[in-house]
């Protein structure tokens, strides 16, 4: 396991200070507000800690508030419903006395039922790609902070960069993802560390065809809602093909949808999120 991994998991083992109330802390980093991934990622696992079967199979959230990053994050859980098969959870985030993320989650005993799925696109193997950082390198002080911080997760994308700032791309963006390092074997874990990844990159191909980056003067983005499914088991230490695309942008808001599969080609997990593309 990476140092940067290691940080994100102990990140993760929130501070459990009253029932049903845990506390997180943020990285010693200099962001403007918390990572949206970040809190999703805890906010499931402070839901995951009161339950007592089942697994991660859905998570709806909504982002409120920015998070301010000097401060810990208080997650409170309301334990809505226990049943035989599904366990349903309410997690409230909450700094400075107000809620900046509220985040719905369902828990399911694994059964037998139907079975097919969309088949996995046909990319090139992870190991024939360079790594983000590699390919960032010649960026290097352009970026800053950014590069010198250590990336728990790591990303090689297939084809073109997404900030590359290239107007007219195709809305679609393909890359192989995985935990820099090996995990326990803790389903909960895997579940949040692929909530965690998967805000990093799928607001960036609603972008794509727009000559427009996150640092613009004249633009406003951010994460508004959140919402995934976890199919089946899986392992977020291993690589899995992100697989996004944009439908729509339109009147202040675009939406996208992302498809993580694993290198056998079985889909793990699906996910859709609605962003605020404002123009200022």
């Amino acid at each position: 396991m990476s140092d940067a991994l290691e940080f994100l998991v102990d990140l993760l083992d929130l501070e459990p200070i009253e029932v049903n109330i845990f506390r997180g802390v943020n990285p010693n980093e200099d962001r403007q507000r918390v990572f949206g991934g970040q809190v999703a990622a805890q906010s499931l696992m402070a839901a995951g800690r009161t339950v007592e079967t089942g697994r991660p199979h859905s998570l709806h959230a909504y982002f409120l508030r920015p998070g301010d990053p000097s401060v810990p994050i208080l997650y409170e859980v309301d334990r809505i419903r226990d049943g035989r098969s599904f366990t349903t959870r309410r997690v409230v985030a909450i700094q400075h006395g107000r809620a900046i993320f509220n985040l719905s989650a369902s828990f399911h005993v694994d059964e037998p039922g139907l079975s097919h799925q969309f088949p996995m696109p046909d990319v090139p193997d992870p190991e024939t790609l360079e790594s983000l950082v590699t390919r960032l390198e010649p960026y290097r002080e352009t970026l800053g902070d950014w590069f010198a911080r250590p990336h728990p997760i790591e990303q090689r994308h297939i084809g073109a960069l997404p900030f590359s700032k290239t107007s007219g791309t195709d809305p679609v963006q393909r890359l192989w993802i995985r935990a820099d390092g090996s995990l326990p074997d803790d389903p909960l874990l895997h579940a949040c560390i692929a909530a965690y990844a998967s805000d990093m990159s799928l607001f960036d191909t609603m972008l794509a065809p727009h000559d427009i980056s996150w640092d613009d003067a004249d633009f406003m983005g951010a994460s508004l809602d959140h919402c995934m499914w976890f199919h089946g088991p899986f392992r977020a230490d291993e690589w899995m093909l992100y697989d996004t695309d944009s439908p729509i942008a339109h009147g202040g808001r675009g939406l996208a949808r992302g498809f993580l599969y694993n290198q056998s080609g079985g889909l793990c997990v699906s996910m859709v999120q609605e962003g605020l593309t404002r123009i200022i």
